[in-house]
């Protein structure tokens, strides 16, 4: 191993947590050496669940056995092969998480005739009996089963024995927002068995993490809002549960309320006015239910949220009555969980007239390739690159080493100063300083010294900007009327990027970047 991979890995385990590194080397240990099959007799369970879908998912089984995911699509000629791998580990989680028993459009006995298939292939499973599947799946099958009133032993047994599964391999190796559903699953599956030593342990795990997991201002502390949008949706369910369904009496149910009001704020808070949430970080359109959705549901459970203030989160957001902006000034967070952070810091997006015209690149991949590393690193993002360096180290698919911190943050009425130290080893911190006014924005980059070798500011827009008037020092977005000029800039050159729609989803598009040494303003005029 290189000494470039030995100093990528040392900058990576040192955040880690002793938790997860224990449970990571205890996991590894125990199913190698003391392998355990997780099967316990079950008894006849009685009665069903109350349970209604309020949001439901869109259709991901299109009939005849085939599935789409991803945007991407396979039809099983013979046997549906739940291991299929051909498109990667995450269309494989996905064709396993049984989301589509809960679309838009399924029968009650096509959605029964796709778990008796899966249940007689259980010996030969292998991403399904992963705990994070089993945790999506749990939630499944016990929102189907519920709902439709099926009662069929064997099923039971076996999403008993997979519940099993899960309570000894739960992803404390992990942490973050795998626990976290691991947490949400259990809750459900204790519920549907009436099973205490499940109710238990979710009560515990729901009580630690989302006390950690949700910061003040109400975002979840992995900074992703489609993230954030799923596990507020899983939240409102367990809320839905709980309160529907009298089998407990205590304080858990107040707890999920109090904590989803938090988590509404914030999204409403980060919501542009057209109804779509920044792409920022690990985020992808087709994926979370969207901010309406979730809002109704929340209204619907009676649920009270206050209008918010970012905070915490390290977001900030300026509305004006032409347009938004959208600025991240926080940190890579959490430290010991880092998997969807990008290197992005000081990463914006500006939107008018409720139309997205500044924009982040997006999430197109999972995969450990080229596009995902491409999609991490701050080129990817309206922010700064200096000397051709990365201000945080991303890399493998879910990785980061170094990463940029926040030193300083300066905040009045239109105006917001930040300054970051993620190019330290250039002697070199960026500061980036916002003026907002009525119809204009003023964004000033400094970073202290002439930087021989060039700093990059780029700018990317959104497919929809197609009509770019490029001149020496400025350009003119044709359609929209809005000038940009880039003032103490030494080049500014117009270039296309692929501009992530969805998962494996791109579109060409275009952006800007400028070349300067040492300070750039850049002035927007609406």
């Amino acid at each position: 191993m290189d000494l470039h991979k030995l100093r990528l890995l040392f900058h990576t385990l040192r955040y880690l947590r002793l938790k997860q590194i224990y449970y990571r080397i205890y996991y590894v240990v125990r199913n190698r050496f003391f392998k355990r099959a997780y099967k316990k007799t079950l008894n006849q369970r009685e009665g069903f669940l109350k349970w209604n879908d309020s949001i439901l998912y869109t259709d991901s089984y299109i009939g005849s056995n085939s599935f789409l995911f991803l945007n991407l699509e396979h039809r099983f000629t013979a046997d549906i092969d739940w291991n299929y791998s051909n498109f990667g580990k995450l269309w494989t989680y996905n064709l396993n998480y049984f989301d589509f028993l809960n679309q838009q459009t399924i029968s009650p006995e096509e959605g029964l005739r796709l778990i008796l298939d899966y249940s007689t292939k259980d010996s030969i499973l292998k991403d399904g009996k992963e705990p994070y599947p089993i945790s999506l799946r749990g939630i499944n099958w016990v929102k189907f089963l519920s709902k439709n009133m099926i009662s069929n032993f064997e099923i039971d047994q076996l999403l008993f024995n997979h519940y099993q599964t899960l309570l000894h391999n739960l992803e404390y190796h992990l942490l973050g927002n795998h626990l976290l559903e691991n947490g949400y699953s259990l809750l459900f599956g204790a519920y549907y068995f009436e099973n205490k030593k499940f109710y238990t342990k979710a009560k515990q795990i729901l009580k630690a993490e989302l006390s950690e997991q949700i910061l003040n201002d109400g975002a979840h502390f992995e900074l992703s809002p489609m993230y954030h949008q799923i596990l507020l949706f899983r939240l409102l369910d367990c809320f839905k549960l709980v309160e529907t369904n009298q089998w407990q009496n205590d304080d858990i149910g107040q707890l999920l309320r109090n904590k989803a009001a938090n988590m509404l704020s914030w999204l409403q808070e980060v919501t542009f006015a057209n109804g779509s949430t920044p792409m920022v970080n690990d985020s992808a359109y087709g994926i979370a239910p969207s901010s309406q959705q979730l809002f109704d549901y929340a209204e619907q459970l009676g649920i009270v949220w206050q209008q918010g203030k970012l905070s915490d989160s390290g977001y900030r957001k300026v509305t004006k009555i032409d347009y938004e902006l959208f600025v991240d000034i926080g940190n890579v967070g959490p430290k010991y969980q880092s998997g969807h952070a990008h290197s992005d810091t000081f990463n914006f997006e500006m939107y008018v007239l409720g139309s997205p015209v500044i924009v982040d690149t997006g999430t197109s991949t999972y995969e450990n390739n080229s596009r995902r590393q491409q999609e991490r690193e701050t080129a990817a993002h309206n922010t700064v690159k200096i000397d051709g360096r990365e201000q945080t180290q991303v890399w493998g698919a879910f990785r980061v080493a170094k990463r940029a911190k926040v030193i300083d943050i300066i905040e009045r009425k239109d105006f917001l100063s930040a300054t970051h130290n993620g190019y330290r080893n250039l002697g070199v911190n960026h500061t980036r300083q916002f003026t907002t006014e009525t119809s204009k924005i003023l964004i000033e980059d400094f970073l202290g010294k002439d930087i021989e070798l060039g700093s990059i500011a780029y700018f990317h827009f959104h497919p929809s900007v197609e009509n770019i008037e490029i001149f020496d020092d400025s350009l003119k977005l044709v359609d929209e009327g809005i000038n940009i000029i880039f003032e103490n800039s030494q080049r500014v050159a117009l270039k296309s990027y692929d501009y992530a729609i969805g998962f494996n989803k791109r579109v060409k598009s275009k952006k800007i970047e400028v070349q300067f040494c040492n300070t750039l303003r850049t002035h927007i005029q609406l």
